[in-house]
């Protein structure tokens, strides 16, 4: 599965590449919030234009149902991926049909396209069969560059490839490379950090990790389910009853390499100015919750962090959004970077996390894909990935 074409196994020389890039991005009275997935797209478009490819972009923006709607407009990311680029972006008003067609037939050599919203078209997500084959008509080639979106079989991610020789992009390549070799021969001893509010979440995950690394350290909400599985009150907080039974069932399957915290830090209300406490695990009052990890956890988990091979992180730590419940993520977010291992962080708070402390530099690997990330880690076959040529 990981053994994939890229772009560098073929020749780009005067063909029209269809891109399907991850531009799924905030945008505020028509200007791009954050910008990481359209930067994230540069490499991969800088090395068709050096190659002497026309591209073609298509992605999806929000949830529009099927039709079209004005808000989820690509429009506003052309101009902003223009100054990025250094080149004009050219937009088409349509991503299939008469519209795209022209725009595409009107392209010279080197030029770049941004095609709109796949999602305006029911098609997108149906993987419609036409809809796929109307996006192959436009162009030589596809590149799937949306990890992002590789765990959905959509016509734009699976469907296209079926019509077309199809290869990775530049920035897929590194998340097949990186991912794919954390599952597949990772550098020991391997760590696996889960957070997070849910268990459920990330059943399949943390069965999959289990299986392969060395230790699963658990923090965050799903930490609770763990500890009310094994008898302890946990009072207010966050906890999930109906996954107690598989709660208990990983404890039983992980033997000594699943890791809880042994200190907590509870509050009596959820915000940031509540009363906090440190206490050692054990039963927590009525009326107080747990929100972050304690400093004895901290330390113990930084231990095995510093002798690490390989990192692979998801999901924070505690309620991180409240200043003073952000300590266990911070502290790990900078053991993490400080360490030698080979480190991979993917789903978007414990990405936030490590920008927010100013330590994205330092980390080898950055995922651009949540939920692909998750499937990815899981064990799953992503069909946007799946539906890309193998390397002879």
């Amino acid at each position: 599965m990981f053994n994939k074409k890229t772009i560098q196994d073929v020749d780009l020389e005067g063909k029209r590449i269809l891109v399907r890039v991850d531009f799924n991005v905030p945008i505020k009275e028509g200007v791009v919030g954050d910008d990481t997935r359209i930067r994230a797209s540069l490499p991969t478009l800088q090395y068709i234009l050096s190659h002497g490819g026309t591209s073609i972009l298509c992605s999806h923006l929000g949830r529009p149902d099927g039709e079209p709607k004005p808000e989820f407009s690509l429009r506003p990311v052309a101009a902003h991926l223009s100054t990025l680029l250094g080149q004009p972006v050219k937009f088409a008003g349509d991503c299939i049909g008469p519209i795209a067609e022209k725009a595409v037939n009107d392209l010279s050599q080197g030029q770049v396209l941004l095609l709109e919203n796949t999602r305006f078209h029911s098609g997108e997500k149906k993987n419609d069969p036409e809809m796929a084959k109307e996006l192959a008509n436009l162009a030589d080639i596809y590149v799937n560059d949306a990890f992002g979106s590789a765990h959905r079989a959509h016509a734009s991610t699976e469907g296209v490839a079926k019509f077309l020789p199809s290869v990775a992009g530049l920035l897929m390549e590194k998340e097949i490379v990186y991912l794919g070799q954390a599952i597949a021969d990772p550098a020991r001893p391997f760590i696996a950090i889960l957070g997070g509010a849910k268990i459920s979440d990330k059943i399949g995950v943390i069965r999959n990790l289990l299986e392969k690394a060395d230790q699963v350290m658990i923090g965050g909400g799903m930490a609770n389910t763990f500890f009310k599985a094994q008898g302890y009150p946990v009072g207010d907080s966050l906890a999930e009853d109906e996954s107690l039974g598989i709660a208990r069932d990983l404890l039983h399957q992980a033997e000594n390499r699943l890791r809880l915290p042994v200190d907590v830090v509870i509050a009596d209300r959820f915000e940031n100015a509540a009363d906090r406490r440190v206490i050692s695990m054990g039963p927590i009052p009525q009326g107080w919750r747990i929100l972050d990890i304690g400093p004895e956890t901290v330390q113990r988990f930084e231990k095995s962090i510093q002798g690490a091979g390989t990192i692979v992180w998801n999901g924070p730590m505690g309620v991180f959004e409240f200043p003073r419940f952000a300590e266990g993520t911070f502290s790990l977010a900078k053991a993490v970077a400080d360490s030698n291992a080979i480190t991979i962080i993917g789903g978007g708070d414990s990405v936030a996390a490590v920008k927010e402390a100013g330590l994205a530099e330092k980390i080898t690997h950055i995922s651009t894909g949540g939920g692909a990330s998750l499937e990815m880690l899981e064990g799953k076959v992503l069909p946007g990935l799946a539906a890309l040529a193998d390397k002879d």
